[in-house]
């Protein structure tokens, strides 16, 4: 995994781009989930919100391993 990347010119921290992945992941889940009416079946819908981002953030930066 590179640790910087380079676009057009700007030095950005590769994880703030996995970090904005993620969270466009998670935002599309939570739509799902409330138009499924899913998070009835959930205790603290905050606490579950920030274990999918770590779990979909996690899975993001493994992935981008094969990817670059």
């Amino acid at each position: 995994m590179r640790y910087v990347i380079d676009i057009y010119g700007v030095l950005v921290p590769s994880l703030l781009l996995w970090i904005i992945v993620a969270y466009v992941l998670s935002a599309i889940l939570r739509r799902l989930m409330q138009r499924f009416d899913l998070y009835r079946l959930v205790w603290h819908r905050a606490l579950f919100d920030f274990s999918i981002f770590v779990c979909l953030l996690g899975g993001v930066v493994y992935l981008s391993e094969y990817l670059s």
